[in-house]
């Protein structure tokens, strides 16, 4: 369970306040960045993230830096 950051903070920072997004959507982004955060770690040869952290973990500091945003199609 992801605890740091929260939820609604994760879901503040990919919405607008004219286009808020739903908590449905934050699970779509974040579990399609983890998935790709898995694909390069197998690409490369990779077995472990730095301090032993969760891809997913990863994926969701990422979208709160700033680094993953929501594309509408």
């Amino acid at each position: 369970m992801v605890n740091e950051p929260s939820v609604d903070d994760l879901v503040r920072k990919l919405g607008t306040p004219e286009e808020p997004i739903s908590r449905y959507e934050l699970c779509v982004v974040a579990a399609k960045r983890t998935r790709q955060i898995i694909e390069q770690m197998q690409s490369t040869g990779t077995t472990e993230l730095p301090g032993k952290q969760k891809e997913i973990v990863l994926a969701c500091k990422e979208i709160m830096s700033g680094r993953v945003k929501s594309v509408k199609d």
